[in-house]
């Protein structure tokens, strides 16, 4: 749940503002022999592919480069390649995606690294790498850092993208930390190897489980003690914020405020390759656009989650984070209805992270404008809004036999669907005091048509420090009003 929506969605669709971001590390040109598995080779107990088609593109830190342009910043990318044929084809591959390549160093030292996939039936199959992975040369270092120093004084977010390959080594990477600070520019790292020292100071770093364990030392199995070895490393190493991918587990986030979790919608996974690169591309996208940083985690998961359902390094495109943000506000919506426990619980994480909680009550049957309205203006007296909801039981005991005409259950689903409203819950008492008492809200919010004395549970809510709003309401809106037009309409009319 984003704490801050119209935010997000904001930042989305704009683009993230068009934001600058370098993107420096190792770069690869992904190809794909795409075919059919129909029997088994005789020669050897090995699937037999019927190619039938051949793709290709960027990847490595140039696929955190793509992600970063199809959500709409512009990029810049830093790293080096071969002088050869493989150079030409990721360059043009750059260049069709919008990424500015003036950075990317050619050597005679090594050739452009490529990776090669074969699928058969949307299923990899076999993975062959081309590649060298010594480290640069003193004279390849210097030629890649000309390119990339005159890029730091116009940019929101560094990017580095570790895989290994030789240009993000250690001198290299406190280099750009170094610089990168100096000009007060944010950078995330997607880190490889043992020794994670290279990337001390930076904002944030984004490992999984297996290259956590590899720098902690700690097994991948004990999640437990990983995270507890993360924070250790986190503050060791003077990091901001260690987000923890962790597949269908979510994310772990690790930073002062402590450790949280942000778990996993359900999703059908085809491909992982290059899910690591949207996230940082997307945690990038967040930080560059200063969106919360609780809501750029969540948009990470979330982004995460559309690129595992596709088979190959394909990047998340805005259209398709836009929908996954819908598609997880509708389940949401639903979420926001409560039991008792499960709200007092979720009060408790509020106002733990400093958000002040407004309690309002009431039957809300046959929605209306008034309601809308009301329930708007109560949220603006704080962080975020509880609904008290009368069941049908007690909404018969107060209005008669004939109420409500909507029932609860349907009644509560539509105030979850109000933007103003962040949780519901239903209580069966003739007062919502014992739910006062529950939830203990910082706000007590009612109509103005009640004075603070005849408010239930206004004295309770002051003997804590809380306080009494009374709202604005909108004159001549009422449910009862709407039945009794209703009902003046269904007579017949007279002939004239």
């Amino acid at each position: 749940m984003f704490a801050h929506p119209a935010a997000v969605l904001g930042a989305v669709r704009s683009g993230f503002g068009g934001r600058r971001v370098l993107v420096v590390g190792d770069l690869m040109l992904d190809r794909y022999l795409w075919g059919e598995v129909r029997r088994i080779s005789p020669e050897a107990p090995v699937p037999v592919v019927c190619l039938a088609r051949r793709t290709q593109s960027a990847g490595g830190a140039a696929n955190v480069a793509r992600n970063l342009a199809a959500l709409g910043l512009k990029v810049q990318l830093a790293g080096l390649t071969g002088d050869d044929e493989g150079r030409a084809e990721l360059l043009a591959a750059l260049a069709a995606d919008g990424i500015q390549t003036q950075a990317i160093i050619p050597t005679e030292d090594r050739a452009t690294t490529i990776k090669t996939r074969v699928i058969g039936n949307h299923q990899q199959m076999l993975r062959i790498d081309e590649e060298a992975s010594h480290p640069l040369s003193g004279e390849e270092e210097a030629d890649l850092w000309a390119a990339c120093w005159p890029l730091l004084d116009d940019i929101s977010v560094l990017v580095l993208s570790d895989y290994a390959k030789g240009v993000l080594s250690p001198a290299f990477c406190r280099r750009l930390l170094q610089a990168a600070r100096s000009a007060g520019v944010p950078v995330l790292v997607d880190p490889k190897g043992q020794d994670f020292g290279k990337y001390a100071g930076a904002s944030l770093i984004t490992p999984n489980r297996v290259e956590l364990a590899l720098a902690t030392g700690r097994p991948r199995t004990d999640l437990n003690g990983l995270l507890t070895a993360g924070e250790a490393l986190r503050r060791e190493l003077d990091l901001g914020l260690l987000a923890l991918t962790l597949s269908e587990l979510g994310l772990a986030l690790l930073d002062n405020a402590g450790i949280r979790r942000i778990p996993a919608l359900a999703k059908e996974v085809f491909d992982v390759s290059g899910a690591g690169d949207t996230v940082i591309a997307t945690f990038a996208a967040g930080l560059a656009a200063k969106l919360d940083l609780g809501d750029t985690a969540h948009l990470a998961n979330l982004a995460a989650g559309v690129v595992v359902g596709k088979v190959g390094t394909i990047p998340i495109t805005r259209d398709e984070l836009l929908a996954a943000i819908r598609g997880e506000a509708a389940l949401e919506q639903a979420a926001k209805v409560l039991d008792r426990a499960a709200a007092s619980a979720r009060v408790q994480a509020w106002r733990a992270a400093g958000e002040r909680v407004v309690f309002t009550n009431g039957c809300f049957d046959l929605l209306h404008v008034g309601h809308v309205t009301y329930l708007e203006r109560a949220r603006r007296e704080g962080h975020r809004l509880v609904v008290g909801l009368n069941t049908d039981r007690s909404v018969r005991a107060l209005k008669g036999p004939q109420r409500p005409l909507i029932g609860e259950a349907d009644r509560a689903r539509v105030l979850a669907a109000l933007a103003a409203v962040d949780a519901v819950v239903l209580f069966d008492e003739e007062t919502p005091l014992d739910l006062i008492l529950t939830l203990r809200p910082d706000v007590l919010a009612k109509g103005a048509d009640y004075t603070e004395a005849t408010v239930v549970g206004a004295a309770e809510v002051k003997s804590w420090g809380g306080q009494v709003a009374l709202i604005p309401l909108i004159a001549d809106r009422s449910t009862t009003g709407i039945i009794q037009r209703l009902g003046t309409a269904e007579q017949p009319q007279a002939n004239s």
